[in-house]
């Protein structure tokens, strides 16, 4: 871990559910609670391919990073909202194949600082910073000597913004992003994909229990048209914003009757 920047120790809630645990749950791993459980099961019940989902966008995750490194020499990432550490982590496929490139990991969840204090302290090409993901200006001072601003950056955003409100001032996604975008120069790139869905009846009961569950840590089930709006001003890259599962693709993608009909993450990739 970079020495400048150490995770701060915060008391862990284990009563209120925590939607980078629930994640973690449904990836299958051992870092969550009774909690986040139980709003797991309960949100199954609303949306069944969420499980499925959480992987296809894992997948997304590792398929989008080796592409930025080994395609177009990507070698500093920021990984806003990175949630808890698993297997094949961006700084692990990213330094498999460049072992020199830096990844900043950007959270605010004291369980995923501890995990990152814990496991990345002795990898000097990476850093954990305590900060929300909307903090753009801090983000960029924190990480400034160790993120080279005046080369390539990817800003990563993989599946975190549906955890934002809309707004009307500039902690709004949509605004978070264009702001972002300003400050990679140099050919940077813009990594977003979150959960949309055409059904009603999804995207309020969805946001109606991760509101609750969370205790209002959460944004909006969001349609693939407001994703769209993200990348204003933006050049995307072959294929464009699509179901992840279809981004640049290692294997041949489901057919459409065997895909969910319920949610699915959606966005791409942008050219700055």
């Amino acid at each position: 871990m970079y020495p400048e920047e150490y995770p701060l120790t915060q008391p862990i809630d284990v009563h209120t559910a925590s939607a980078a645990r629930m994640y973690d749950f449904l990836l299958a791993g051992v870092n969550n609670y009774a909690v986040d459980r139980a709003a797991c099961q309960e949100l199954l019940a609303i949306a069944p391919s969420a499980q499925r989902i959480a992987r296809t966008n894992r997948d997304f995750l590792q398929r989008v990073v080796r592409v930025l490194v080994e395609d177009y020499g990507i070698d500093q990432f920021l990984d806003h909202g990175s949630g808890l550490p698993t297997q094949e982590n961006v700084h692990q496929i990213a330094q498999r194949i460049n072992p020199q490139c830096k990844v900043a990991y950007i959270d605010d969840d004291p369980m995923v600082l501890a995990h990152g204090r814990t496991q990345l302290h002795e990898n000097h090409n990476t850093m954990v910073l305590h900060a929300d993901m909307r903090s753009t200006q801090h983000i960029v001072e924190k990480t400034e000597g160790f993120i080279d601003f005046r080369r390539p950056v990817a800003a990563l955003f993989i599946s975190v913004l549906h955890c934002l409100p809309d707004s009307d001032d500039d902690s709004d996604p949509a605004a978070l992003i264009q702001r972002v975008a300003k400050e990679l120069k140099g050919g940077g790139l813009m990594v977003v994909c979150q959960l949309v869905s055409e059904d009603p009846a999804v995207r309020q009961g969805v946001t109606d229990l991760m509101r609750q569950a969370t205790k209002n840590h959460w944004g909006r089930v969001r349609t693939p048209e407001e994703v769209r709006g993200y990348f204003s001003g933006m050049t995307t890259l072959d294929p464009g914003l699509v179901d992840v599962v279809d981004w640049r693709p290692d294997i041949e993608p489901p057919p459409p009757h065997l895909r969910p009909t319920d949610w699915v993450e959606w966005g791409g990739v942008a050219q700055l």
